[in-house]
């Protein structure tokens, strides 16, 4: 997350119910889209209660967590221990968190939502934080969603595009997938269809920095 201290208290008071907020599973496409990778050093940036920290830890990743909510990352890191694993956490505004580069085998970035700019800030220092054949992965609300699909954030300021992530990322990282996918929300009245973007890049073994960091 990115935001002011006001916002993380607000969190901090979302994550402090008696129920985790977005329960103990991880997202099911993010296991579609890694579960394949070898264990690595992984980095999930506004991982929040941690379920999917905790999955990749309990599959043997060595895993650093980044929130700007303590309440959340203190569930992280239970999560993980009732899985028999441990998360490194790091409390921090991802506004200004620079994470150390060519460092991370897999970049997460799960339904961050923030300004474009400040998205653009993030992407740029978590593409530097791969390590050589490392992979990035974002899936976030999309800008479809408020006209096409369902739920979601209703402000397009903080929504996606797969092209403002491709943008954003640069020339460094070779794109292996990018679109608009569809993910089925339960609710009273039956399933519902929201609209995310994804976004997977890689980058190559063999690259070299060409420009310095943010």
């Amino acid at each position: 997350m990115c935001a002011s201290a006001t916002d993380a208290d607000r969190w901090d008071r979302r994550y402090s119910a008696p129920d985790l907020l977005w329960g103990a599973e991880p997202n099911r496409r993010l296991v579609d889209e890694v579960g394949a990778l070898p264990p690595g050093r992984a980095l999930d940036l506004g991982g929040g209660e941690g379920r999917n920290a905790a999955w990749l830890a309990s599959r043997g990743w060595d895993v650093t967590i980044v929130d700007f909510s303590r309440v959340g990352l203190d569930r992280a890191g239970e999560m993980a221990r009732r899985q028999g694993a441990a998360l490194t956490a790091v409390h921090a505004d991802l506004a200004d968190y620079a994470p150390p580069e060519d460092a991370f085998d897999l970049v997460l970035i799960m339904y961050l939502q923030v300004p474009e700019q400040t998205l653009a800030r993030v992407l740029h220092r978590a593409s530097r934080a791969l390590a050589p054949g490392g992979t990035l992965l974002l899936i976030g609300h999309d800008r479809e969603n408020l006209a096409h699909g369902f739920g979601g954030p209703q402000d397009a300021a903080i929504l996606q595009s797969p092209r403002q992530v491709i943008d954003a990322l640069g020339t460094g990282l070779q794109v292996e997938s990018a679109g608009r996918i569809e993910r089925v929300v339960s609710t009273a009245d039956g399933p519902r269809t929201a609209i995310d973007t994804l976004v997977r890049a890689r980058r190559p073994p063999d690259a070299e920095r060409r420009a310095p960091g943010a």
